[in-house]
């Protein structure tokens, strides 16, 4: 399937974007988008849960009033958490749309797909109703995003074959990885004939912040970023049409933007490379987590767990005193620390990487608060 009114390989993930006093930066992301679009990118992704809501409100604001319709691709998601029934599809649909400012979406998923919550967008009849919004010309292509087995999702495609798209989580370090099974639900992918959208193809940033030996091996091939292998790695498969970034500041843009404009896959050098850059990253056991924040939302103690998996894995990685400074002078002012945890268990039901973490929590307690 091509979806020719796409434009190149990278996508603008709009979930990570410029902040100022924990609102987004507008101004900042407004000039983001002008470069995006002048360079001759089109893909907006987006959601209601991101960066606490503001979002789609973002899109709207630095997007959607400055530009025609016809010029971008804006991608959103039905998630299942702002649903208690089918009665609530339709309007929680209706109310993105007036949100974004558009009047239909390019492409619309049923937001992070898992065993877990499968069952839910069934009786809320969510593919279904999605699919009515098709018939009527408010979505173009319907999909999934998926964070689950290749078994799951093998499911989930054959009961809805009407699926047009997936999108999966996909990097070097996670391709192989039992817990993500990256290559497995790629190869799933390909069997039932999906086009792939990726997402975290440098894993929350962790694949940009490399430790130092790490770092050396690519430094050794002489250009190009720590970015750069980490997405071209993602955008040379076969079948995947749109890499997503979460991209935000104009530095990282513009660096994105430098290699994927006219993109080219990596050469063997280069995939050798990033092998041994996986290597690295296998024997430090850092934790897996992107910060894709989903956790953080449902918490009791509002412990902002992302931050202090970073502080745990950036100790791990530079041996030094910041990673103490950072956990107990910022990401934990006003905050819960990792002590404060009731072991309820709401993050580990909205962690896409399943990942263990109230055993981490323990970890990190033992290791900072000493």
């Amino acid at each position: 399937m091509v979806f020719d009114n796409v434009k190149k390989k990278l996508g603008f993930g709009c979930m990570r974007l410029p902040m100022k006093r924990k609102k987004v930066d507008h101004e900042e992301t407004k000039k983001m988008v002008d470069l995006f679009m002048r360079e001759g990118f089109n893909y907006f992704d987006t959601a209601r849960g991101y960066i606490e809501e503001q979002s789609e409100d973002a899109v709207r604001e630095c997007l959607v009033k400055r530009y025609p319709r016809e010029s971008y691709i804006l991608t959103d998601k039905l998630t299942g958490g702002y649903l208690k029934s089918a009665a609530d599809v339709r309007p929680f649909f209706e109310n993105q749309l007036k949100k974004c400012g558009v009047d239909y979406f390019d492409f619309y998923l049923m937001h992070a797909q898992t065993r877990e919550n499968y069952g839910h967008f069934k009786e809320c009849r969510a593919y279904e109703q999605a699919y009515e919004f098709k018939k009527e010309g408010r979505i173009k292509h319907f999909g999934i995003s998926f964070h689950d087995s290749a078994e799951m999702l093998e499911m989930i495609l054959n009961e809805h074959p009407e699926i047009e798209v997936v999108q999966l989580q996909l990097n070097y370090v996670d391709f192989d990885d039992p817990a993500v099974q990256s290559r497995k639900c790629y190869e799933v992918c390909r069997k039932y004939d999906k086009p792939v959208i990726v997402m975290e193809p440098v894993k929350g940033g962790n694949l940009v912040n490399l430790p130092k030996n790490a770092k050396g091996i690519f430094e050794s091939l002489n250009g190009g970023s720590n970015a750069s292998y980490a997405i071209r790695f993602a955008a040379g498969f076969d079948g995947v049409f749109m890499v997503l970034s979460g991209m935000s500041n104009m530095e990282q843009m513009s660096d994105n933007i430098s290699y994927m404009k006219d993109f080219k896959p990596l050469s063997d050098a280069e995939m050798k490379a990033v092998e041994e850059v996986t290597k690295v990253f296998k024997s430090m056991n850092l934790i897996a987590c992107t910060a894709c924040r989903y956790c953080v939302d449902g918490c009791p103690k509002n412990i902002v767990i992302p931050d202090l998996f970073a502080c745990m894995n950036s100790k791990h990685i530079h041996h030094d005193w910041n990673a103490d400074y950072y956990y107990n002078e910022i990401c934990t002012v006003g905050s819960g620390k990792a002590s404060d945890c009731i072991g309820c268990g709401k993050c580990e039901k909205a962690c896409p990487q399943h990942l263990s973490v109230r055993s981490y929590l323990k970890k990190v307690a033992k290791e900072f608060e000493k």
